[in-house]
């Protein structure tokens, strides 16, 4: 019993005493569900973002409402995703160009 127990603390020390590597995970340059998401600006700058942002909620049904931009690199363009007015047409409209 003493050996399982001596063995467990010794793994139990190996994980806690690795750091904590978040630099080491990808961030996608562009995240985003059926409320809203996020436009890397460096993604921006090469594409047009407005277009990408229209797409991804016209998917869902909605409408896009832009909310923050950070213009430098590093930074994000948010948006988030509404329904359509009332008195609106029945779905967005998604434009082919």
């Amino acid at each position: 019993m003493r050996i399982i127990a001596a063995a467990g603390l010794v793994a139990l020390g190996v994980l806690a005493s690795g750091a904590a590597r978040a630099d080491i995970l990808p961030v996608p340059p562009f995240k985003g569900n059926d409320t809203g998401g996020i436009i890397a600006y460096s993604m921006a700058t090469q594409v047009d973002a407005r277009q990408v942002a229209v797409d991804h909620c016209a998917r869902y049904g909605k409408v896009v409402k832009f909310l923050a931009v950070q213009p430098y690199d590093g930074g994000y363009i948010s948006f988030s995703c509404r329904w359509v007015p009332y008195g609106a047409a029945d779905r967005p409209i998604r434009t082919l160009y």
